[in-house]
């Protein structure tokens, strides 16, 4: 039976990353693209809950949700718009890296996050650049063929950052941990016809932790980097720590 995957991104339904990632897939897969219907990078999770949503099908038949977050697409596609219900999630190409710290913004990541919530596998792929798409979608695949082969149980999502080099230049695959970055600060402020000032959010901070275990250095070696992330935020080793605060909280507040 043929995988039927569902593609989403945060780049927009027209985006030379999906577009190269859903031509690619279709060769060997039942692909079905819902994706938001312009940019919105660094969305994150967010979920639409304030207003209707409107989907558009394009005459290829993707389907583009107006206004719509990552998060979005990925629920109405596997709750409402993709029948059978896909087998797998698939969001990227991102046009540019998520790696380190940028998992927290990333729309790319979240429309996987919210594949993993709804019971399904799910990978993010990005580009540590946008060159050399075709590389990521080849990437895409293998690893594809590679989960079907032997599928992984573990239950997390793979976030996969390639470098943006030929794909006889990839050197391999490395399983990494996020690095980090320094905290960013820029903020640009502009004033408009009307004396009113704007802001701009600038990028992100420079590379911080860039280990030779981590995302940052596998790409920055040309090695296709994969880290598996999960949706549980508890910080478990600090659960006994955190206890032991609040008896001795407990018992100051009644002296």
């Amino acid at each position: 039976m043929m995988l039927k995957i569902l593609v989403s991104n945060d780049d927009g339904v027209m985006s030379k990353g999906i577009q190269t990632l859903a031509k690619a897939l279709r060769q060997r897969y039942d692909v079905q693209i819902v994706a938001p219907d312009r940019n919105r990078s660094a969305a994150s999770n967010s979920l639409t809950i304030d207003r209707p949503l409107r989907k558009q099908e394009l005459e290829n038949g993707d389907i583009a949700i107006v206004e719509g977050t990552p998060t979005d697409c990925v629920y109405l596609g596997v709750n409402n718009l993709v029948r059978p219900r896909p087998d797998i999630v698939v969001s990227g190409i991102n046009h540019g890296p998520n790696l380190g710290d940028d998992v927290i913004y990333s729309g790319t990541v979240a429309a996987a996050t919210e594949g993993r919530f709804l019971g399904l596998p799910a990978i993010a792929v990005s580009l540590d650049g946008e060159i050399h798409f075709e590389t990521a979608a080849q990437v895409t695949c293998e690893v594809l063929t590679m989960l079907q082969q032997v599928p992984l149980r573990a239950g997390n999502i793979l976030n996969i950052n390639v470098p943006d080099i030929p794909l006889d230049e990839i050197k391999g695959f490395r399983i990494t941990r996020c690095g980090s970055r320094h905290a960013s600060q820029h903020v640009y402020t502009h004033t408009d016809p009307r004396g009113n000032n704007l802001y701009w959010i600038g990028p992100p901070g420079e590379k911080n932790d860039v280990g030779p275990d981590t995302d940052f250095a596998a790409v920055d070696e040309g090695y296709v980097s994969i880290t598996p992330l999960h949706v549980d935020l508890t910080a478990y080793k600090a659960l006994d720590l955190l206890q032991n605060w609040l008896n001795k909280a407990e018992v100051k507040k009644t002296c």
